[in-house]
C-alpha cells in the first residue's frame, strides 16, 4: 500500500481554508490509480480527521490503534474487519472500531471515508 498526500491543482486549499464555510468533503481528496491516497482535515491534541481515498483492491492491513476511530464511508464500498469480525459498509454508513482491538480495510469497490480518531 502507498500512503499519499495528494490534492488536485483545482483542489488546492490551504486547510484553514474551510474553516467557517461549507465543504463538500467528497470532494477535497481524489482517487488515485493503485493507492490509498489520504489528507489530513484536523490535527489536534483531542484526535484526528482524516479522508482517504481507496482505490479497489486496495486496504490497510490488520492493525490496533490506542484510540477509538469512527469511519464514515463518503462512497463506494469497503469491507472492514473488527476483531475477526467482518462488516461490509456502503455510502453513508458508518462503524466504529474500539481502541485496541485489531482491524483492516479492503476496498470492494474504490471507496473515499472520512476518518475520526477520538483520543482520550
Amino acid at each position: 500500500m502507498e500512503m499519499l498526500e495528494f490534492m488536485n491543482e483545482n483542489k488546492k486549499q490551504d486547510v484553514e481554508a474551510v474553516y467557517s464555510q461549507p465543504v463538500m468533503l467528497i470532494d477535497l481528496i481524489d482517487y488515485q490509480e493503485g493507492s490509498v491516497v489520504s489528507r489530513t482535515i484536523v490535527n489536534k491534541d483531542a484526535g484526528t480527521v482524516t479522508l482517504f481515498a481507496f482505490d479497489e483492491g486496495q486496504g490497510l492491513s490488520e492493525h490496533t490503534a490506542p484510540f477509538d476511530a469512527l469511519v464514515h464511508i463518503l462512497d463506494g464500498e469497503v469491507e472492514v474487519t473488527i476483531s475477526g469480525k467482518s462488516v461490509q459498509l456502503k455510502k453513508g454508513e458508518m462503524v466504529i472500531m474500539p481502541a485496541n482491538k485489531p482491524h483492516a480495510l479492503k476496498a470492494t469497490k474504490r471507496f473515499k471515508m472520512i476518518l475520526t480518531m477520538i483520543k482520550k
